[in-house]
């Protein structure tokens, strides 16, 4: 995409560089057990309050005179279901917000919405996609937001023709593929990856950081991107399976490894009781994780052990957007999560096409491929690859028993 257009505060990126000393490679505290890894971190990063947003952004609302056949269909393919549901409900609900602001607003073009679980599954995926583009009244699409589903699934739009954006997937290769169809709505992880570094390495303060991640495709190009960053600060790397419940193995190698922060390439499913765990067995150093943990499930699950933890988001904290926030808090009772206000970015984009006359799959497409304008989350402009350019990527962190954000990394 174009120059990113949220920025913080120069006062609150200021502040953000003021770190408390004596946050890597301390001696264990004074009772504490001699073989734990790293050190209680006193790193004191304030959180975000507020974001600018673009001043022209386009809304789902447009000016109301849309004019549209009863057919005309938007999808959402995705989890629904399964261990790492709540991404996937936080993106789907912020379709759904948009959708229903267009209706409102549009009382000629009344887009229907439809939703296919595939539980993030790969091998489920296939199934949902591959019968949501047979339905000929679906003439676009957002999702699928994981990647190893996305890679399975991009030849199936191919086919067909059908424009589908992605909210969260950001394994860098899915854009490698020859797809004319996939567009991704975020930064990818040859953004996020170094970001994390970076990350950890200044603000975080980490001297020896390990890195372990699971077998997902997303979990093993972010591991990827991420370990090649860290240099020579990456003192050990482990690997672990989606599913997976015993971490003892690997937090055994963590231990010894004196590492003061630990990065965990995966989902929250399995992030959260490693970092349980892993607190458990005496480890006192930060626990950082990126989007794919970047979720108040993980805060439920680790319980108390999650004060530790950090996050690294190609994501925008939609709920620092005061209107967004309101109306998305009005639907759902929730504030915005991981993803939300990108799905909802997505599904305007989407919107503003079938708005000004683009009402079936090919000239959809060519809308997409052809758009320049601002959301309320960043400026979309795709290359022929349809990857956006620029991006920025958040930290995050636990306070109080709820993530907030603390603004740009990696800068």
């Amino acid at each position: 995409m174009n120059r990113k257009k949220v920025m913080t505060t120069l006062a609150t990126v200021a502040t953000m560089g003021l770190l408390l000393s004596g946050c890597a490679n301390q001696a264990a505290p004074e009772g504490g057990s001699s073989s734990a890894a790293g050190s209680s971190s006193a790193v004191d990063i304030p959180a975000l309050t507020s974001i600018e947003t673009p001043k022209n952004a386009v809304l789902p609302a447009g000016d109301g005179k849309a004019k549209c056949p009863a057919t005309t269909t938007l999808a959402y393919i995705g989890a629904q279901t399964g261990a790492n549901a709540q991404l996937g409900i936080n993106i789907f609900q912020g379709i759904q917000l948009a959708i229903n602001e267009h209706n409102a607003a549009n009382p000629d073009c009344q887009v229907a919405f439809k939703k296919f679980d595939t539980e993030g599954d790969p091998n489920k995926a296939t199934g949902p996609v591959t019968q949501a583009t047979k339905e000929e009244s679906i003439i676009g699409v957002v999702g699928l937001p994981f990647s190893g589903e996305s890679k399975a699934t991009g030849n199936i739009f191919e086919q067909v023709k059908m424009v589908h954006i992605t909210p969260a997937a950001t394994n860098p290769g899915l854009t490698e593929n020859g797809w004319t169809t996939f567009f991704r709505g975020l930064g990818n992880d040859a953004v996020q990856g170094p970001a994390a570094a970076k990350f950890m390495t200044g603000k975080l303060g980490a001297k020896k950081v390990y890195l372990v991640q699971d077998d997902s495709e997303y979990g093993i190009g972010l591991g990827k991107t991420t370990s090649d960053a860290l240099g020579d600060a990456l003192i050990g790397t482990d690997k672990v399976t989606q599913g997976q419940k015993d971490f003892s193995a690997t937090i055994s190698k963590i231990m010894n490894s004196n590492a003061d922060a630990v990065f965990y390439s995966g989902y929250y499913a399995e992030g959260a009781p490693f970092d349980q765990q892993l607190v458990a067995k005496g480890y006192t150093g930060t626990f950082v994780g990126p989007d794919g943990l970047k979720d108040d499930q993980f805060i439920k699950q680790a319980g108390d052990a999650s004060k530790n933890a950090f996050f690294t988001c190609p994501c925008i904290p939609g709920e620092l957007i005061p209107s967004f926030a309101k109306a998305y808090k009005s639907l759902t009772n929730m504030d915005p999560g991981t993803y939300s206000i990108e799905g909802y970015d997505a599904t305007t984009v989407l919107l503003a096409g079938i708005d000004a006359g683009n009402q079936d799959r090919a000239s959809l497409l060519d809308w997409v491929k052809n758009y320049d304008a601002d959301g309320l989350s960043k400026h979309y402009k795709w290359n022929d690859k349809g990857e956006l350019q620029a991006p920025t990527v958040y930290g995050y962190k636990v306070e109080n028993g709820k993530i907030v954000p603390i603004g740009p990394i990696g800068e």
